[in-house]
């Protein structure tokens, strides 16, 4: 491996279902390891625009890193639902990107690890995310989770992700209490390999 090979930055990508518990376990991970965090919340334009934030952090952050550019984004002005501002991001630290659409097999092929935020309970996932977002969130939960529907699939297949976690609340309903991850990746065993990180107690 060259040294250029050596520095290059990892990219981590966390995708799940809304309420699944991708923000708490991403910024846990990002708060540990020293990476920059992007937010697929920041990025989205709109309602319906979760396939447009896949593609702009695609085309912008993934694609330039891999090309060489300078890595950006531009977030979305949810209050006045326009354009926002153009943020730069340091191509020399490692990067995870999180939020609903962060895996797709475009962007996968682009990242060193993707992880799955896997929730069952939907009762409790809908309760987590509008205490989050509030009435907004509430009148277009469905609007949101179909478009999700529609892609989340593939996104959730072991040859997509490297990793998935148990958004369970009972597994940090304390303060660093451990949350099972559980790697899909094939090795020599027969089994997969079991490894647990510990998250603060709060989960959007």
């Amino acid at each position: 491996m060259s040294s250029a090979e050596r520095a290059a930055p990892r990219i981590t990508l966390i995708d799940g279902r809304s309420g699944s518990g991708k923000t708490t376990y991403a910024t846990a991970l990002a708060a540990r390891t020293g990476a920059q965090l992007l937010s697929l919340d920041d990025v989205y334009p709109g309602w319906d625009g979760l396939e447009a934030g896949e593609a702009h952090v695609l085309e912008h952050v993934l694609r330039a890193l891999a090309e060489g550019r300078p890595p950006r984004w531009r977030s979305w002005n949810w209050v006045d639902d326009e354009p926002g501002a153009w943020h730069e991001l340091d191509p020399a630290r490692d990067l995870i990107i999180e939020g609903c659409g962060a895996i797709s097999p475009a962007a996968r092929a682009l990242a060193h690890r993707a992880v799955w935020v896997e929730l069952a309970d939907d009762a409790e996932r809908r309760r987590r995310a509008i205490a989050r977002d509030g009435e907004a969130f509430a009148r277009n939960w469905d609007r949101w989770a179909r478009q999700h529907r529609r892609r989340a699939p593939r996104r959730a297949q072991p040859v997509q992700r490297s990793m998935t976690v148990s958004g369970s609340a009972k597994r940090h309903s304390t303060p660093g209490s451990p949350i099972a991850l559980v790697d899909s990746r094939r090795t020599t065993c027969s089994t997969p390999s079991a490894v647990t990180t510990r998250l603060p107690a709060s989960a959007p």
